[in-house]
């Protein structure tokens, strides 16, 4: 196969993933057999990606300000900076960045795998197929609520994570003697913009959205047998992370 030729099967290749993406979005959307169920199923998942991610959530949030606060106080060396300037680098590095991606990043390979493997074993153990033979909108009942979600509770993480990622700089500081609590607290509270915030809000739910769907794509069509599942939920993963840091460069670019 010439060079021509592998670029052209390679985009065709992505057109078909991405129309056969956009008519599984498109096929969720349609009515409930039985709102009990779906409501049942949804709360299932806010505890399954929402609790079930909020340990690893508190150690990276921890140990991110910590490690932030640390390495800014070394680069800080001038005397004319204040001690207080480390909080806010601390507090805006967490609320822009470290928080709502690094987090996200995380979260598709916790969330993301788990969503691929399980919608891949349903489908290789033909699950989905009775739930289609039933009457049942497979996509709708396994996949919305997935999506649903994970936009309710990663915004929630992200939040948590920027508080705890805050609060262990404070801790951070405050124990190896770079700057005491209450110059720490000075820092904090100045020159905050509220709008940054937003943003991290903005980019959490863009985020929360890829790590959710591009994993259920993939394991809901996954071909083959139980080698395949493990293939598609590494592929799910490494795509997801791509697509998350793709948009964050284009949500920085137009929103900031």
């Amino acid at each position: 196969m010439s060079n021509i030729d592998f670029q052209k099967t390679e985009g065709m290749s992505f057109f078909t993933h991405l129309g056969t993406f956009l008519l599984m979005l498109k096929g969720m959307f349609t009515r409930p057999e039985n709102y009990k169920m779906y409501w049942k199923e949804l709360m299932h998942q806010c505890v399954e990606i929402g609790i079930g991610s909020l340990p690893i959530v508190v150690i990276i949030s921890l140990f991110l300000g910590a490690v932030t606060t640390v390495q800014t106080a070394y680069q800080l060396v001038s005397p004319l900076v204040p001690a207080s300037t480390i909080a806010q680098i601390v507090r805006d590095s967490m609320i822009l960045e470290l928080s709502p991606t690094v987090l996200s990043i995380v979260l598709a390979g916790v969330v993301g795998s788990k969503i691929a493997s399980e919608l891949g074993n349903m489908r290789i153990s033909e699950q989905i197929d009775a739930l289609e033979i039933m009457g049942i909108n497979s996509k709708a009942y396994l996949i919305l609520p997935k999506i649903i979600g994970a936009l309710i509770v990663v915004p929630c993480l992200v939040v948590i994570s920027a508080v705890l990622g805050i609060w262990g700089g404070r801790v951070a500081g405050s124990l190896t003697g770079i700057l005491s609590t209450d110059i720490f607290d000075i820092g904090l509270r100045q020159h905050l913009n509220l709008y940054n915030i937003n943003f991290a809000l903005y980019k959490s739910y863009t985020f929360a959205f890829i790590l959710s769907s591009i994993p259920a794509y993939y394991g809901y069509n996954v071909k083959g047998g139980s080698l395949e599942i493990g293939r598609a939920s590494t592929k799910a993963v490494v795509v997801s992370c791509i697509l998350i840091l793709f948009a964050d460069y284009i949500l920085a670019q137009l929103l900031l």
